[in-house]
């Protein structure tokens, strides 16, 4: 059963202000809930990949509970921030493993079902990486949209809910985000 947002907000600003009991609470609801984006977020890698839903999950979770200085805002904060972790987690596995050269068995993923961004069905997460980053300077809210849909594998409705922004601004900007990768991926978009 899914928990509630303003359940989950709640048991997270108690388990920040030192309740233990809050953080025993919390544990089974927010670990469910990230081995869900996880699987999302893993559901276009290659067979055989290494990296599992459930390593991918523990490994932000431990991060995510690691992080005492954190004053958790609420649960589209937590989970905000653990989609920016499941990225790096991603790309640091695909710089451990040498994917960053052509061919190097990058994993099998795609920014989006109906308009694939990479020309080959491979991208390389490395160079999305940089892509991102240059797109966070240019438009943040864009990025973190990408970031939420592409490496925290939540839809339209949940991006909407985490950014406090409609569904039709997640939709445009999704749209446009796509589109500027698309190009700065292609190569178009280093003319300048």
């Amino acid at each position: 059963m899914q928990s509630t947002a303003h359940e989950m907000t709640e048991l997270l600003q108690a388990w920040t202000d030192g309740d233990a009991g809050a953080f025993e609470k919390l544990t089974p609801l927010v670990y469910r809930e990230l081995h869900g984006l996880a699987r999302r977020c893993m559901l276009d890698e290659r067979r055989g990949h290494t990296l599992q839903a459930t390593a991918l999950v523990n490994e932000a979770y431990l991060r995510l509970i690691n992080w005492k200085r954190v004053r958790w805002q609420n649960r589209a904060h937590f989970f905000s921030l653990a989609a920016r972790l499941m990225r790096h987690i991603l790309i640091d596995f695909a710089r451990s493993k040498g994917y960053a050269k052509r061919g190097g068995g990058q994993p099998t993923v795609t920014l989006d079902e109906a308009t694939p961004v990479f020309r080959n069905g491979d991208p390389d997460l490395i160079v999305l990486d940089l892509a991102l980053t240059r797109l966070s300077h240019l438009d943040a809210r864009k990025a973190q949209i990408v970031e939420l849909r592409f490496f925290g594998g939540l839809d339209v409705n949940e991006t909407a809910e985490v950014l406090k922004i409609s569904r039709d601004t997640v939709m445009r900007d999704w749209k446009l985000a796509r589109i500027w990768l698309l190009r700065e991926l292609s190569g178009e978009g280093n003319d300048t």
